[in-house]
């Protein structure tokens, strides 16, 4: 469907921390929180890590057996900048920065209720 994965607006909750919420021109709209886009990364290095271990995008790496919990501060980004008109990308607080988010990879990501039919 032409068009779909335009945005025609972009909200980056940075200091709230709830995350991304787009509409998209054809009426859509979709939220993501930041530790599923962070999980989501599209970057070669996580989509190798994801191959690796069949996790699926925006899914959370398993824990290693047998290491202790430890605290993970709440996923967030520290710069976020557009890529062209095409994409958006982000510096999180972990430091990784190597993904670049299209509309298109993000549409197809949507997690709402129509989408997850």
């Amino acid at each position: 469907m032409a068009g779909t994965a335009d945005p025609k607006s972009v909200q980056v909750d940075k200091t709230g921390g709830t995350g991304v919420d787009i509409e998209w021109k054809d009426g859509h709209h979709s939220h993501y929180s930041f530790q599923f886009l962070r999980d989501a990364c599209p970057c070669a290095l996580c989509n190798d890590e994801r191959e690796k271990t069949g996790r699926k995008p925006g899914s959370r790496p398993a824990d290693v057996p047998g290491a202790l919990p430890m605290f993970r501060e709440a996923m967030r980004p520290t710069d976020v900048q557009p890529a062209g008109k095409y994409a958006i990308t982000f510096t999180w607080n972990d430091g990784h920065q190597h993904g670049i988010y299209s509309w298109e990879y993000l549409r197809e990501m949507c997690q709402c209720a129509e989408c997850a039919r």
